[in-house]
């Protein structure tokens, strides 16, 4: 299989299934709102016609099936209920699992019996009254063209007529339109369903040919037609249909009403419905109404304007393959290093064209850095989307009622950090679900209201992006966890009289340590949030709690936004330079050495009203070298949280743009080293991991 197509399916099942995932949710909040079930399948049928198109039969079949669940909810036949929506959400479950299977290397293979045969018990539970519903219908039943299950032949000509004949009336535009599809193309099914899709946003298709069921099965070369009623322009609706991939060519004939002179010549050039297989599909009951109407409404029409900057955005994205983009990170990167070396050539040699030329360069290439950080960065919504699904499971499974907020969902990271919080977030999530929001009856005994609420925010502040997780529930008790850490040897009597309350909640981190007081599915089997915390560390991140006894609690996680290109503090100690990270960097001091005491055989100095240890970072990294015999010393002030300390050096160099380079696979475990990078004189400086620093 052409691997180019399956990048193509796999990237755009995800999109679908995360659409079908997000708008189910909505569904099931808002049942009798039949527009998001249109949305559901749309993105159904287009995940179907890709998974026959590819060959993946489980996938096809599955999404079938579910389909007729849809359909009988689309025409009013089936109401929306939690049972009915389970049973959905399963076989969306199954849908992801295949999809994930297949990019794995797999064939998407699956055993769906279990659930297709729910779904096709909840059809035939239905099935008498969909049969009585259908014989009190007057109209034809209300269908798009990829949907529609009923063939009309001989009225059918006369239908469409009548139907054109009111569009002019009401001054609508009717247009035969001839789409033309790359020969190369494999997803025909899809693409053909995607030109419906831009036709159903201008108007109403009212005919195709080959029929829609044709076109879903590929029953045709590379061409096909369709029968349009709009009332946007020509020119428009060509453009709007040639931004789906793999179209090649699009012709839009305007049917005149002279066009319509006999129950044959329905269409422009003549065309005769001549053939002896049916051709035509049916169309929707409902004629073109006028567009104020929720009808015109749900069919997505747009005003005029409102069409050309739709076409207009959608022409503006292109889809990258990430590792271009890495490529492209690691080619800037060799740049950055050459930039800084060229920066101290320029000032050695104190030559005033070639200090122009640098700072120009150096301008530019700054500019390019930007673009090229920006490019890299995702919004956290990638992540934070699978969230509402989880939720709803969550807490059917507990039995507790949570409605979750999302805030900040557009706030952007950069990709590598994206990839790597996705699982420590879930962690935090259940634990706020399972530990926080207590059960209805105890909510509704404490005075609250029976559901809790779990709000998950985003935001920017400076070169950091800040999570916090939030929930209303019961909070952290303080004794509580002291009690276990006491039980446990994690801390010793004396030192839980003096710990702060934020200490005391940083005691959830450590490892092994769970408060739960039965083991469930969820939570209480000790491999805790102290995983949560060393991930998020290893991204240059900081994790915190706080919380209030009863009202709850809130959890907030500051991240880098890059980690290939950070700002950093340059230090000397003997003839070592090392990076310190301004992320974690206080602030820098001179402090003289008679202000330094001793207390639990730690050094440590009295700094604006706090008692900051010390850190030699001569002795942790063993620097050879004399000591040096000045009578002050050098601190950059470093802080993780709450906690702070003091690492001493020989001086401060200054502060600089550096290019993060790991240490490869040989030195996976150095102590409070997180990487190296090579600076302008092609000196290689170590940077300084200051979360190891601080215990």
């Amino acid at each position: 299989m052409n691997s180019e197509y399956l990048d193509v399916f796999l990237d755009e099942s995800q999109e679908h299934l995360q659409s079908i995932n997000d708008h189910l949710l909505k569904l099931e909040q808002t049942p009798d709102d039949l527009s998001i079930v249109g949305e559901v399948f749309r993105s159904a049928h287009t995940l179907k016609g890709m998974a026959a198109t590819m060959g993946f039969e489980d996938l096809a079949h599955l999404t079938h099936n579910m389909e007729n669940v849809l359909d009988l909810i689309r025409n009013q036949k089936l109401s929306v209920t939690s049972e009915v929506m389970d049973v959905v959400f399963l076989a969306v479950d199954d849908l992801e699992a295949m999809v994930q299977d297949i990019a794995s290397g797999g064939e998407g293979k699956r055993d769906v019996s279990a659930v297709v045969s729910k779904l096709e018990a909840i059809e035939k539970g239905e099935s008498l009254e969909a049969a009585s519903l259908a014989e009190k219908e007057t109209a034809a039943a209300a269908a798009t063209p990829a949907a529609a299950n009923v063939q009309l032949t001989e009225v059918y000509d006369e239908f469409e007529r009548t139907v054109l004949e009111q569009s002019f009336e009401q001054g609508y535009y009717a247009y035969q339109i001839e789409v033309t599809l790359d020969e190369q193309a494999m997803l025909k099914a899809a693409r053909v369903f995607m030109v419906f899709e831009v036709l159903e946003q201008v108007g109403e298709v009212i005919k195709s040919t080959p029929s829609a069921d044709q076109l879903e099965e590929e029953k045709f070369d590379e061409t096909f037609m369709v029968t349009l009623v709009s009332k946007v322009e020509a020119e428009e609706i060509k453009q709007r249909i040639l931004k789906v991939s793999e179209i090649t060519n699009v012709v839009v004939q305007p049917v005149e009403k002279a066009d319509l002179t006999s129950k044959e010549e329905v269409l422009a050039d003549g065309e005769k419905s001549t053939s002896s297989e049916p051709t035509e599909q049916a169309a929707p009951s409902k004629q073109p109404t006028d567009k104020k109407s929720p009808a015109r409404k749900e069919a997505g029409v747009q005003t005029k304007a409102e069409t050309k900057k739709a076409g207009h955005e959608s022409n503006k994205t292109i889809r990258v393959n990430i590792e271009r983009l890495d490529v492209l990170m690691n080619l800037f990167e060799e740049l950055v290093i050459d930039r800084g070396r060229l920066e101290q050539i320029a000032s050695e040699l104190k030559n005033n064209e070639l200090n122009e030329t640098v700072e120009r360069m150096s301008r530019i290439s700054g500019d390019l850095q930007e673009i090229i950080l920006n490019m890299r960065m995702m919004p956290v919504e990638q992540v934070f989307n699978r969230f509402p699904r989880m939720v709803r499971s969550l807490s059917k499974d507990l039995n507790k009622k949570v409605n979750l907020e999302i805030v900040g969902a557009d706030t952007e990271l950069d990709r590598t950090i994206i990839d790597e919080i996705g699982d420590p977030l879930v962690h935090l999530l259940r634990n706020s679900i399972d530990h926080g929001i207590e059960t209805p009856d105890v909510r509704l005994a404490n005075g609250k209201s029976e559901e809790g609420t779990v709000k998950l925010k985003a935001y920017h502040s400076g070169n950091n992006v800040f999570i916090e997780i939030e929930d209303d529930g019961a909070g952290i008790d303080r004794q509580k966890i002291l009690n276990k850490a006491l039980s446990n040897g994690v801390v010793t009597e004396e030192e839980a009289e003096k710990m702060t309350d934020q200490q005391v909640f940083g005691l959830l981190f450590s490892s092994g340590f769970s408060t739960a007081e039965k083991i469930t599915d969820v939570s209480g089997r000790g491999v805790g949030l102290d995983v949560v915390r060393n991930t998020f560390e290893s991204l240059g991140g900081i994790v915190t709690v706080n919380s209030v006894l009863g009202r709850g609690s809130i959890f907030s996680i500051q991240l880098p936004l890059t980690l290939s290109i950070i700002d950093v503090m340059l230090v000397e100690v003997q003839e070592e330079k090392y990076a310190i990270p301004l992320s974690s960097i206080v602030e820098t001091a001179i402090v003289n050495k008679q202000d330094v005491y001793s207390a639990h055989n730690q050094k440590v100095i009295d700094f604006r009203g706090k008692v900051v240890p010390l850190v030699f970072l001569k002795d942790i990294f063993e620097v050879p070298g004399e000591q040096q015999t000045e009578d002050f010393y050098s601190l950059v002030i470093i802080n993780k949280g709450d906690k702070v300390a003091g690492l001493v050096v020989d001086s401060l160099i200054g502060q600089h743009d550096i290019v993060l380079k790991s240490l490869g696979n040989y030195l996976t475990n150095v102590f409070a080293i997180s990487g190296a990078t090579i600076l302008g004189n092609g000196q290689v400086a170590l940077i300084v991991d200051t979360n190891a620093l601080i215990k």
